[in-house]
């Protein structure tokens, strides 16, 4: 296939968008970006969790009337779609119901959160037949919740201590959130490690690698830089940092492809087995926003990537993780963070009604005005040196029903867009269109000095 004679113009930016997006990466790991590429062929929802750059391109050519000189500059989660909400235990010992996934945490237009959640909703919801009336109905619950919430936090200083808790919340939410608090850490260390002569140590698998002497090394040093950089928590015990094993790893989702990653499994709060702790040591992506997002005074801000994404998450998070950190290897940015048994995804499956889904999308809204409205003046950086509610009610004025009608139709809109890509996509990809991917994988790309 000759991409320049049966590509048409949109399948070529595709194709161009995702090889700019990944190339280094697909370089590096092809099979694990073959992988990712046939995840997202699966339908036009996955195509459009795997494509987030696809989707800022798009939004740098759009005009986009809720953009002020603040409500374009404020921290965003960089790829809020439907499932990126979830669980987590925060730095007090709380489950939370929040966001989730902070490796494309930027800071950009306080709408293209709102409009990647909504035209994912959209894709999700037409995947269970919805009617577009139906799907306007919950979205405008979705975003009603969000400037509802936006504006009780102009009237109070509670956005740092706001959360989704087991006491204020209904339906699916509050059951993610009992179904977590059922969990356990000797469940997790069950399913990664092993007990030999008492004594733990990650479990031989497929897809995890023994480190040589210089490597490993090399990962110690790291990890003492990240002490460095962690936050001591408030009011539950410190952990030791003795380090029990330590190996590389894959297998993450289908937004990290081809990025090294290690585990670490740590000695705990104390000797006893059941309380060691599993570090997740990951190389930072380039989030998607910031391909768009040219201002040289937020760039500068970050050390790297890992840097960017650690200090992103505390910020849109307020009490994050105290094992949430940052370090570097061999010169390269890398996020770390625990792997916890107490994070749970929002499991859409189930919720096949839109009585079912309602409640669920008003306590999805909050959660929204929650991660834009914490990470402001009151935080303890200066990216953002405005009150992130006030900005928002002030750009939304008297227009609020042409803000959620705008909002709306663009995700309706944009569905459809996503699901003509996605099959323009799944032709490239058959076709062999996009280089440096075989589609077969049968015949890997030659270097071009061996050829």
């Amino acid at each position: 296939m000759t991409q320049s004679t049966e590509l048409d113009e949109r399948a070529q930016l595709i194709v161009d968008v995702l090889v700019e997006a990944f190339s280094d990466l697909m370089t590096a790991d092809a099979n694990a970006f073959r992988t990712k590429f046939r995840k997202m062929a699966a339908d036009p929802f996955a195509f459009y969790r795997g494509s987030a750059c696809l989707f800022y391109a798009d939004m740098a050519t759009s005009e986009d009337p809720w953009a002020d000189e603040r409500t374009s500059r404020v921290w965003i989660q960089g790829d809020l779609h439907a499932e990126n909400f979830g669980t987590y235990m925060d730095s007090a010992g709380r489950i939370v119901f929040d966001v989730n996934d902070f490796d494309e945490a930027y800071l950009g237009h306080v709408s293209w959160d709102l409009r990647r959640f909504a035209a994912s909703f959209a894709l999700l919801a037409w995947r269970k037949a919805f009617s577009d009336d139906v799907i306007g109905e919950l979205l405008e619950c979705y975003l009603g919740a969000y400037l509802d919430q936006v504006e009780a936090f102009t009237r109070s200083d509670e956005d740092r201590s706001f959360a989704l808790l087991r006491d204020n919340t209904e339906g699916a939410v509050h059951e993610v959130i009992l179904e977590t608090s059922t969990r356990t850490r000797l469940g997790l260390l069950e399913k990664f490690t092993v007990v030999e002569e008492h004594e733990r140590r990650f479990a031989d698998r497929p897809q995890n690698r023994r480190l040589e002497d210089d490597e490993r090394a090399e990962v110690m040093a790291a990890l003492e830089r990240y002490r460095t950089t962690v936050v001591p928590p408030r009011r539950r015990r410190d952990v030791a940092y003795d380090v029990k094993d330590v190996i590389a790893t894959g297998g993450f989702g289908i937004g990290s492809a081809g990025l090294p990653a290690y585990n670490v499994l740590l000695e705990g709060y104390d000797q006893a087995l059941e309380n060691d702790v599993v570090l997740s040591i990951k190389q930072g992506n380039v989030s998607a926003p910031s391909r768009v997002v040219t201002d040289p005074e937020i760039r500068g801000y970050f050390e790297h990537e890992g840097h960017r994404t650690a200090v992103s998450q505390r910020a849109l998070q307020a009490n994050a993780s105290q094992f949430l950190g940052w370090t570097e290897i061999g010169g390269t940015g890398f996020v770390v963070s625990e792997l916890s048994p107490y994070e749970l995804d929002l499991d859409w499956e189930d919720l096949t009604e839109p009585g079912e889904i309602r409640p669920v999308m008003a306590q999805l809204g909050k959660a929204t005005a929650k991660l834009h409205c914490v990470g402001d003046a009151d935080s303890d950086h200066t990216l953002v040196p405005f009150q992130t509610e006030e900005a928002i009610t002030a750009m939304i004025g008297g227009r609020r029903e042409e803000f959620v009608a705008d909002l709306v139709a663009f995700a309706h809109d944009y569905a459809r867009t996503t699901q003509d890509d996605h099959r323009r996509f799944v032709d490239a990809f058959r076709a062999g269109a996009i280089p440096g991917i075989s589609p077969s994988g049968d015949h890997p790309p030659v270097p071009a000095e061996a050829r």
